[in-house]
């Protein structure tokens, strides 16, 4: 069952002075339970691919459904609350609060969407016990190296539970052994919850884990290979 139908996405950012075809009419299909991951070269519209797949971007053309919805056909605070409920995300900044510890920066998606405290607490200690960081729930991101930090982005992603996990250059501020570190848990998971992962990525050891890489080359995919 395809989690992600993808049909004729373009996305075309007009200056005023010059119109840049960032995707040029791109089609795609993800499993449910695949880890995907999306290469290419700098400025060949990977990043771009993953936000318009989101609805963090908006199509110029095309349709995006995820699990049968079509997400740009939604108003924006419907498209919202509907990526707060089935998607989690892991960027290469990590995009932690400074000044909240590991649990209440996880509990924070779910107490957006109405979540009681008390309810987003417990899987928010859930979520971190899933990566293992439940002994660091009480520190702060200062307090943490890189891939402790990116242990509990991960863990925010997925106290959701949701439907499918985008990750931007995940590894991209790691060393190698964070970098494998984290990859590895993400594989994991991925082989044991079933979770679906599309993976922005420059590292071909990160694509290596995966199930399949896209490969894209000026806004379009230029090969798709299973691993």
């Amino acid at each position: 069952m395809a989690i992600i139908d993808a049909k004729g996405v373009v996305k075309t950012y007009d200056t005023g002075k010059v119109k840049v075809e960032a995707l040029k009419g791109v089609d795609l299909s993800v499993e449910k339970g695949e880890m995907v991951a999306i290469m290419g070269p700098s400025g060949c519209g990977k990043t771009t691919m993953l936000n318009c797949l989101s609805g963090l971007d908006d199509l110029t053309a095309g349709k995006v459904l995820l699990e049968g919805s079509d997400i740009h056909a939604m108003k924006d605070d419907a498209r919202t609350t509907f990526r707060a409920r089935k998607m989690g995300f892991i960027f290469q900044n990590f995009n932690l609060l400074p000044v909240l510890t590991a649990a209440e920066n996880v509990e924070l998606p779910l107490l957006l969407v109405g979540v009681s405290t008390k309810a987003a607490r417990e899987k928010a200690q859930g979520a971190l016990a899933l990566v293992g960081m439940e002994d660091r729930k009480d520190h702060k991101p200062a307090e943490l190296s890189g891939g402790q930090q990116q242990r509990v982005t991960i863990a925010r992603s997925l106290v959701n539970e949701p439907a499918i996990v985008w990750a931007d250059e995940p590894t991209g501020n790691l060393d190698t052994d964070k970098s494998a570190e984290v990859i590895g848990l993400m594989k994991q998971l991925n082989r044991e919850k079933g979770l679906t992962f599309v993976i922005v990525t420059h590292d071909p050891g990160v694509g290596r884990k995966c199930g399949r890489v896209i490969e894209m080359r000026n806004g379009l995919i230029s090969s798709e290979t299973r691993c």
